[in-house]
Order: structure tokens, then sequence, then C-alpha cells
């Protein structure tokens, strides 16, 4: 298993598939218009699967497939079907907004997905645009239907909370565990970059605190459960009676810097040692040329230099790098 200059084992690589994105919510993607992918070519299937098979031979066991928004590759069932096959990656999953899922569910199911991750922020039509700006409830609550009934499970809904756009609906997203064995987490905003998304980020900040307490006196008080996974980025709690798991992820307000598994490897090919720092490894080089070693040792060199954690409490953040381009 490798291990980073800290003692802890990374093990859990995140593959973003695009830069791009059909919903471009307002606090990760902004409404200018973005460079030409074709500028920066994104890894092709061959290429992900080397950059994958790389990782599974120095001790990397997890892989999520993330964006942008990743179905929006239309080689996305050839991606995971390859990457499905790789002996050693124990667990591959993806996260979406879930809108073109009705039509990849299944198919990405039977290509060898095990599960999902759906973005939603607000059941509320109205409110929904606000934030995830094209999107809209029904398109996203299809896509929810579609993954339960291929079978990526267990389903797990993330939703940002910004002050003054959703956090009212977070009591409603909460209840949805009680009917559905789902698990739904709320995620702190992060500034990223130097635009309007990083400006919302700062100027919305809503605390876990704040919004635990929220849904504790609408739905009454919850158990904490034990973490299973020490590396899990997730506080995860009940609601009395409840089916589901209510989770509440924290990067600003409870950092989670000291079990960090993850690595980040970006749509046009380079290592991204810590999401909210700008410290990156290219290695499109290597993966161009098809070297397994080089890439090996590439990858273990990013580990070795992965930072102790962010520097947000010091009011430092990657400015170089807005959300989208990284997958979260």
């Amino acid at each position: 298993m490798p291990r980073d200059g800290f003692g802890r084992e990374i093990n859990y690589l995140r593959v973003s598939l695009t830069s791009q994105c059909n919903l471009r919510c307002v606090y990760c993607m902004p409404l200018r218009a973005l460079p030409d992918p074709q500028e920066q070519r994104p890894l092709d299937p061959a290429e992900i699967e080397l950059v994958a098979r790389a990782a599974a031979g120095v001790g990397f066991k997890k892989i999520r497939l993330t964006g942008g928004e990743p179905t929006l590759r239309r080689d996305l069932v050839e991606i995971v079907e390859r990457l499905a096959r790789i002996e050693g990656i124990c667990d591959l999953s993806m996260t979406t907004n879930g809108v073109l899922l009705p039509g990849l569910a299944q198919p990405l199911k039977r290509a060898g997905l095990k599960r999902v991750n759906i973005h939603l922020d607000t059941t509320s039509e109205q409110r929904l645009p606000t934030i995830m700006r094209f999107g809209t409830r029904e398109r996203i609550w299809a896509g929810i239907e579609a993954a339960v009934q291929a079978g990526l499970l267990p389903l797990k809904i993330n939703a940002v909370v910004a002050r003054g756009l959703n956090e009212e609906d977070t009591v409603e997203l909460a209840a949805l565990t009680i009917g559905h064995p789902w698990h739904v987490r709320f995620i702190e905003l992060m500034p990223l970059g130097q635009g309007a998304c990083a400006e919302v980020a700062r100027q919305r900040y809503l605390s876990n605190e704040e919004t635990r307490a929220r849904i504790e006196a609408a739905l009454g008080p919850m158990t904490a459960l034990p973490r299973r996974d020490p590396s899990s980025d997730s506080c995860d709690f009940r609601l009395s009676g409840a089916a589901g798991v209510v989770g509440f992820i924290s990067p600003v307000s409870k950092p989670f810097c000291d079990s960090c598994n993850r690595m980040r490897l970006t749509c046009d090919g380079r290592f991204h040692l810590c999401l909210l720092n700008r410290d990156e490894i290219d290695a499109r080089a290597a993966i161009r040329a098809g070297d397994l070693a080089a890439l090996q040792r590439l990858l273990a060199q990013a580990v070795r230099s992965k930072p102790t954690g962010h520097r947000l409490a010091t009011g430092r953040t990657n400015e170089e790098r807005e959300m989208f381009e990284l997958g979260g």
C-alpha cells in the first residue's frame, strides 16, 4: 500500500474525465465560454486504463470517475469496461449530476460500475435553477430512479449547502433518508480559483454545524454512527427510525486531512495532490508514450509529495484551478 510522507495510506484515485458540464452550478463553474476541450485533449480510454493499471500496480484499490460531468463522455461505457477488468481495483464508482443516467445506468452497471453519487442541492423545483443553473428536479430525480433500478448501490446524494440559496432545503433532503436506504451528505462550500465561483463560496459559506442544527430542530436528534472506514470524509448520523444515513463532509470547519487517502488525475493528465492546494505533477508525456513504468514512478512521487493538508485557516487556497477542473 503506498504511503505518503505523513504515513497516510493513499489508495484512492479520483479520475476526472472532462472539464465540461451540462449544469454549471453557481459555486463550481462559470457561465463564460470555456476553452475548447480539444485544446487540452482529454485522455482517451486506453490512456485512462494505462493510468489505472499503473495505480493498481503500486497499490491503489479504489477509483472514482468524476468531471465536470463524466456522463458527457460518449466513451464512458468503454472506459468503465476497461477499468472494471483491472486486477486489484476493488471499487469503481462515479460522481454525476444524474441527468443522463436514465439512458446510461443499465449499460454502466453491466460494464462494471458498482455505485454512484448523485449531486442534488435541493428538491425544490423553483429554487433548483438558482444554484444548479440548467438542472431540473424532474431530470435529476429520473437519474436517481434509474441508478436505483440498475442496482448502482448504495446510492449517495451529495448536496452542497450555500447560505441564502438552499439552506432551508436541507431538512427535506435529510428527510429522504427516513423512507429510503440512501446516504444524503451535506458538503461545505470550498473556495477554489479566483472568479465568481470562488466568491460565491466565500460569501455564502455555511458550516455543517449550522446545517445539522437546522435538521435536528425540524426532524429530531440524530444518532452518531461509528466510522467504518478511517479514511471516510463523512461524519454519519441516523434520524430516528430512518432507513438511510445523513452525512456531513466539512472540509472547512472540520478538516479531515489527517486521514486523506486521495490522489486526483485531471482530465488532461496531471496528478493533483490536494484539492485545495496547487501542487501537481505532469504525467502527460508518460501517458502519451504508453510508459507504464514511468507512470508508476510518477505516481509514487506524487504520493510521496502529497502535502499534509490544506491551508484555508490561513487564508490560502488553490487559485489556479476551478472546482470543475478537479472533480471535487
